[in-house]
């Protein structure tokens, strides 16, 4: 980390112009990474693509009830 502070105008530039993904370290140990926000974006698209397929599939579990039928059940 203490390198990562003192490049770190160089580290975003490798992110920035060469798309790299540079992994920051605290005592030899990867803590966190410098990605580009296309990678931070397909990423998030990745995590919305698996939350809904797990939302649809979870639909079809017994008992499972969907959010239209709960908000009448409830009168809302």
């Amino acid at each position: 980390m203490t390198e990562a502070r003192h490049n770190f105008t160089s580290i975003a530039n490798q992110v920035i112009f060469a798309g790299e993904r540079i992994y920051i370290k605290k005592n030899g140990k990867p803590v966190f990474a410098m990605v580009s926000i296309a990678d931070a974006e397909a990423l998030e698209a990745l995590e919305d693509k698996i939350d809904m397929e797990d939302a649809l599939k979870s639909l079809k579990e017994p008992g499972s009830i969907r959010l239209k039928d709960f908000k009448k059940k409830l009168g809302i």
